[in-house]
C-alpha cells in the first residue's frame, strides 16, 4: 500500500504459470483480486507478456491480448502499459501481471484487525480454479472415468475466478476484519496465511466447507485433497458474527452462495479442523496438489 495522502494505491504483481489457456484472463483477475481482499478497487493494469520463440503466431498475440481487454473491461479496469516480447527458451506464453488499485484510507481492510469470536465465511466453494486447469490438463483421463458433461461444466469454471465483487460487497461493512483469495495451497493454505497474518488461531468445520460437485468427483478420480488445490474464485472473510450475518445477506441478493466454515479463536489453540466429531490441526499442504498433479 502506497500512501498517496488521502488514499492507499495498492501495488500487486503475479505470473500466470500453471496453464497457457485464457492466460490474459487469468492474469487479471487474479490481480485484480488480491487488490480486492484490501478492499481496494481495482483501477489500472499492465502486463508483461512473454512469447516462446519459433512458436509464436500473430493469432496467438491477439487471442491473449483480446483476453486481456475483455478481462478488464468487465471488470472496469484500464490497460495502461506493459512489456511484450518473443523470449528463448520458453516453451509456452507466460503473462506477468500487475495491477493498481486505490482505496480511501478509512477502508483499507487490514487481516491484523481478527480476533477471537469471529465467523469465517466462503464464498461458491472450492476449488474453482485448480477444477478448471485439471479439467482442461487431464481431460481424456477424466472424461473417460467421469464422462464429458462433468469435464465440460468444469473447463467452463475458468469464468468465474474473479471475487473482485464479492469482496468490494463485504468491504462496506464496518465489522469486516479480513479478506483473503486462497490461491496456491487452495483452502487449507489460505487458512494459514489468514492466522499468521493475524496472529490468531482458527477452528474449522470440515463439514460446512462447500466443495463444488466437480472439484469433488475429480479428486476421487485423480485422488488429491480438494483443500489442498489451487482456489481462486472463492473468498475467505473474516469478520463480526453481526457483521458476518449482514454480508451473507447482501451476497445472497446478489446470487452469491456462501458459508460460515469456522470462527476465529486465540493463536494458542492452533488451527484446527473438525471432522466428523474429530478434532485435528488442520494439515498445511506442501505444495499445491495441481503442481503434484501436473509434474
Amino acid at each position: 500500500m502506497i500512501d498517496m495522502g488521502s488514499s492507499y494505491l495498492v501495488a500487486k504483481s503475479d505470473p500466470i504459470t500453471f496453464t497457457a489457456e485464457r492466460l490474459g484472463w487469468y492474469a487479471v483477475n487474479v490481480n485484480a483480486n488480491d487488490v480486492a481482499t484490501l478492499g481496494a478497487q481495482p483501477k489500472w493494469f499492465l502486463a508483461t507478456l512473454l512469447l516462446p520463440e519459433r512458436r509464436t503466431t500473430a493469432l496467438l498475440a491477439r487471442i491473449i491480448f483480446r483476453d486481456v481487454h475483455q478481462a478488464c473491461r468487465a471488470l472496469g479496469v484500464t490497460l495502461c502499459g506493459g512489456h511484450t516480447e518473443i523470449t528463448t527458451g520458453l516453451s509456452r506464453p507466460i503473462l506477468i501481471g500487475h495491477m493498481l488499485g486505490e482505496v480511501e484510507k478509512h477502508k483499507l481492510v487490514r487481516k491484523q484487525t481478527q480476533r477471537a469470536g469471529d465467523l469465517v465465511l466462503l464464498t461458491k466453494g472450492i476449488a474453482i480454479e485448480g477444477t478448471a486447469i485439471l479439467a482442461r490438463k487431464k481431460a481424456s483421463v477424466l472424461t473417460r472415468k467421469l464422462g464429458r458433461a462433468v469435464v465440460d461444466r468444469a473447463r467452463r469454471l475458468l469464468s468465474k475466478i474473479s471475487v473482485v465483487h464479492d469482496a468490494l460487497l463485504a468491504a462496506r461493512h464496518p465489522g469486516l476484519h479480513a479478506m483473503h483469495d486462497p490461491t496456491e495451497g487452495g483452502l487449507a493454505a489460505g487458512l494459514y496465511e489468514l492466522a499468521r497474518a493475524g496472529n490468531v488461531g482458527l477452528r474449522i468445520w470440515r463439514q460446512k466447507i462447500p466443495v463444488l460437485h466437480e472439484t469433488q468427483a475429480f479428486s476421487y478420480a485423480l485422488d488429491f485433497d480438494p483443500l489442498a488445490l489451487i482456489a481462486s474464485g472463492a473468498l475467505i472473510v473474516i469478520a463480526t458474527p453481526e457483521t458476518a450475518g449482514q454480508i451473507t445477506r447482501v451476497w445472497a441478493r446478489h446470487k452469491i452462495s456462501s458459508a460460515v466454515i469456522g470462527e476465529v479463536v486465540a493463536a494458542s489453540e492452533g488451527i484446527e479442523i473438525i471432522d466428523g466429531g474429530r478434532v485435528c490441526p488442520l494439515r498445511l499442504p506442501e505444495r499445491d496438489e495441481i503442481a503434484r498433479l501436473l509434474g
